[in-house]
């Protein structure tokens, strides 16, 4: 659903004429610096958000976008942008990746200029939004700079007074209006060990934080070591999928050709191009296999690269770009092994939507990963393949490549193997266990 922002002046009116809430509801402000309706991140906000309006919640949405952006947010959830390409912040909204399916401006790049104008947006935007929204509790994705914000505009309202109506008087956070949770994906994580933008303000602002949430044990632990944090102040929720709309449709598949489904950015760091290698080591027939590459990309000369290799591999290599959540859907029911053969990842959704769609999965076995879903989806058809050695966050060790593409065939040759044994039907494997509205249930249960 298109949601278009909403009138400040409208909003407070509503919610002053509501503001009394059972205790079982909460209302909930979510905070992203970046698209809340684009990657893996951008996913699990606006799935987080859609379950737990579902709940009976109220729900308002603090993002960074571009000028013209219209996103697409789950409907009863109010919009309250924070736009980039304008004279205020002139220059394209932020990416936690370096490298993003659009383009975004690089947070190692910025100079002291535009992280002033940066924090001085979003905290106007976030004390205006808390002000009239008065959240029961704050969920910042992804701990870093606009975090940082979020925390300190928080501690300034601490100084300050507000509608006595607005503090719960269960609060952990003390002084604070209202508790404030950070959530990592990983990509928070690796900015800060890549470079030092911001970097003391940002660990300042997460020790203060009421809580921290990961996505697996894995991280927790690097969040604890990396923030030197009480491991007890971070706590493992996971991730989830639409179990409305990823569901198996067997129909779908072919016979022949099987094919292999990659989702994600076209870039180098999520293995893509060893992909393609790895397909040419297949001791398969050409015409019973083909590979499908859904996903856009930001970095031009890593494109061109991919699509040099996959002029030369001897199987079809498809290229569809990105594409809508319907068309992403049918991709995954129309193919019998997914793969994601990343060098870094935190967890994943994509491979949790592949799986419930009836997909087999080939996936590299990195940090948190496999325990995650050996421990939330026992028995699930996926083969693991152990990575290359790393070099800081996402940079393979070149000579550890052939070894690892060749490991990555093997594995996908046994998957497709297993696959051709019933081609038109899709595994029947059950993931309802894991869903976004349980997740969200999860989270909004740390927040009481």
């Amino acid at each position: 659903m298109l949601i278009a922002a909403l009138s400040l002046s409208r909003f407070r009116k509503r919610v002053n004429q509501t503001h009394r809430l059972p205790r079982s509801v909460m209302r909930i402000l979510c905070i992203s610096a970046q698209k809340p309706d684009s990657t893996g991140s951008g996913v699990y906000l606006a799935e987080t958000v859609r379950s737990m309006i579902a709940q009976g919640h109220e729900v308002a949405v603090i993002a960074g976008i571009d000028r013209d952006d219209v996103p697409q947010l789950p409907a009863g959830a109010e919009f309250f942008p924070v736009r980039f390409r304008t004279d205020a912040l002139p220059f394209p909204v932020c990416g936690m990746s370096d490298v993003m399916p659009y383009e975004a401006t690089r947070y190692r790049d910025m100079t002291s200029d535009m992280v002033d104008a940066f924090r001085s947006a979003f905290a106007q935007r976030i004390r205006e939004v808390l002000l009239a929204f008065k959240p029961d509790a704050v969920i910042c994705h992804h701990l870093y700079l606009v975090c940082s914000v979020a925390a300190e505009v928080l501690d300034e309202l601490a100084g300050e007074n507000w509608s006595p109506g607005w503090v719960r008087s269960d609060s952990p956070s003390g002084k604070r209006p209202c508790p404030i949770w950070g959530i990592s994906h990983s990509t928070d994580l690796r900015q800060l060990r890549n470079h030092t933008l911001e970097r003391h303000r940002i660990f300042d602002a997460v020790r203060r934080l009421d809580g921290i949430m990961a996505l697996h044990e894995a991280q927790k632990a690097e969040i604890v070591e990396l923030f030197n944090v009480d491991p007890a102040n971070v706590r493992v929720v996971g991730t989830g999928y639409n179990a409305h709309e990823f569901v198996p449709s067997p129909a779908l598949r072919a016979a022949n050709p099987l094919r292999v489904l990659y989702v994600g950015k076209l870039c180098r760091a999520k293995g893509v191009e060893s992909l393609v290698r790895a397909f040419n080591l297949l001791p398969f027939d050409p015409e019973t296999v083909e590979l499908c590459l859904v996903g856009g990309y930001s970095d031009q000369e890593q494109y061109d690269r991919i699509v040099e290799v996959a002029k030369s591999c001897s199987f079809p290599v498809l290229f569809h770009g990105r594409v809508s959540q319907d068309d992403l859907v049918l991709a995954y029911n129309m193919s019998h092994v997914f793969v994601l053969p990343s060098f870094f990842e935190g967890l994943p959704l994509v491979t949790v939507e592949a799986l419930a769609s009836g997909c087999r999965a080939v996936v590299t076995e990195l940090p948190g990963v496999r325990p995650w879903l050996e421990t939330s989806l026992p028995g699930a058809p996926v083969a693991f393949v152990a990575p290359p050695t790393i070099v800081g966050t996402d940079t393979p060790v070149e000579e550890d490549l052939p070894a690892f593409e060749q490991r990555l065939a093997d594995a996908l040759a046994d998957q497709l193997r297993e696959a051709a044994k019933h081609p038109l039907h899709g595994t029947g494997f059950d993931t309802t266990a894991v869903s976004w509205d349980s997740l969200a249930t999860r989270m909004v249960n740390l927040l009481h």
